[in-house]
């Protein structure tokens, strides 16, 4: 069962080396950093992720495994749809 989705909002679970986007420039996106999933990639393997700064300004983008993301919740899960 996939646990991420399009538009989901991930973290990072490790540290990973990327480039500014779009004007380049090496940065490190840090374990705990915030993302949107904007593409599923290898039937769920790996997703396309946007960072972007809390003005809606995207400053990275960039594939990642999907074992390197954690899924951010806003809503409990009810007991009976999870069995």
């Amino acid at each position: 069962m996939k646990t991420i989705h399009l538009h989901d909002i991930v973290a990072l679970m490790e540290d990973i080396p990327a480039q500014r986007f779009p004007r380049g420039g090496q940065i490190l996106l840090r374990r705990g950093q915030v993302g949107t999933v904007v593409e599923e990639l290898g039937d769920g393997e790996a997703f396309e992720i946007e960072f972007s700064r809390s003005d809606g300004q995207a400053y990275a983008m960039l594939a990642i495994r999907a074992e390197q993301l954690l899924p951010l919740y806003y809503e409990p899960m009810e007991l009976a749809a999870a069995s």
